[in-house]
């Protein structure tokens, strides 16, 4: 017997867009072939005044779409954030692709009957559309880049009950990015933290786990497809980006994971990345215990990794005054 729609909680799918016409449609056809009744969910498109089809597309799937007039994406969700209506909340970026049609069904009800969890992260799961060095760095690595790879604490299964899958961290380490590319929150744990006044990426999971909820759930074999990038100029580009928002978001809030006792310090990891050593020692074991050869990936991607925190950094303190600065560094992206 099917559940009355009105019986499921409302849910904001929050994007935030910038000239994302090549990859946008993909993502929201992924959200339409969804489960859940569309009368249950919103799309909110923060989009900083694209030049291409990215609204034409956004209103094709009855998309919310508001003016983001600040200077990095995190504006952008905090913007959409303030305007959402959902009791639940789910990040979803331009390149990613919900992988299940049952996802979105399946992480609100896990949510719901898990009530200490702070959320639901999604698998990143690999693709046709990619090529193989992106599905190295978002599959293989999950955090798509080798530094902050190596610095991430490891994630520790806690239970499984059926497809659902409940996760900590160990020890009292905080050091783990959590909280985009399909995760679903409460809304009523983003307001307990005021994500809706400052809300930056990975913060919101970093404050509720402090306040004691250390548990965050995934959906067995279930997430998205991140399209973060295809090719290594890119992704050198796209690291420089990342670095130039990182710097800046650290002027309005000097909070960030990889101060909360990472396993390696930045300095380290960055040798590790330089030194070639570490990176063909984890390429090897990459190739043994899983046959997969896009580990063959992991030391161009260390080497690409320094050149492209090594080229935001030089470029943001250059180009420091540049308002538009993280529009204009902004890679092309594109489904394979």
């Amino acid at each position: 017997m099917a559940v009355p729609s009105d019986n499921f909680p409302r849910v904001s799918f929050i994007i935030p867009t910038l000239n994302t016409e090549a990859i946008l449609e993909n993502c929201l056809a992924a959200i339409a072939r969804q489960t859940y009744p569309r009368n249950r969910y919103e799309i909110i498109l923060a989009d900083a005044h694209s030049k291409d089809r990215t609204r034409e597309i956004g209103k094709k799937f009855g998309a919310v779409i508001l003016d983001d007039n600040g200077k990095n994406m995190e504006e952008g969700k905090r913007l959409a954030l303030q305007h959402a209506t959902g009791e639940f909340i789910v990040f979803v970026d331009a390149d990613n692709e919900i992988t299940h049609t049952d996802y979105i069904e399946l992480a609100v009800k896990a949510l719901t009957a898990n009530p200490p969890a702070l959320g639901v992260e999604s698998y990143y799961l690999p693709s046709p559309k990619m090529s193989s060095f992106c599905a190295y760095l978002t599959h293989r690595l999950h955090i798509s880049d080798p530094i902050a790879w190596l610095m991430s604490t490891n994630p520790k299964l806690v239970a499984r009950d059926g497809e659902v899958e409940r996760w900590t961290l160990p020890g009292d380490s905080l050091s783990y990015p959590l909280g985009a590319n399909g995760f679903v929150f409460r809304r009523a744990d983003l307001e307990s933290v005021k994500a809706n006044e400052h809300f930056q990426d990975t913060h919101a999971a970093m404050h509720l786990m402090r306040e004691g909820k250390r548990e965050w759930l995934r959906i067995s074999g279930r997430g998205v497809h991140h399209y973060y990038v295809q090719t290594w100029w890119g992704f050198v580009k796209k690291r420089r980006r990342a670095t130039v928002h990182f710097l800046r978001v650290q002027e309005e809030m000097p909070v960030n994971w990889m101060k909360e006792k990472p396993l390696v310090p930045l300095w380290l990891a960055a040798v590790y990345c330089v030194t070639f050593l570490g990176p063909i020692f984890h390429t090897l074991r990459g190739l043994m215990r899983g046959h997969d050869a896009r580990w063959l990936w992991h030391l161009p991607a260390c080497v690409g990794s320094v050149l492209g925190n090594a080229w935001g950094v030089w470029t943001y303190r250059t180009r420091r005054g540049d308002k538009k600065l993280i529009a204009n560094l902004k890679p092309e992206q594109f489904l394979k």
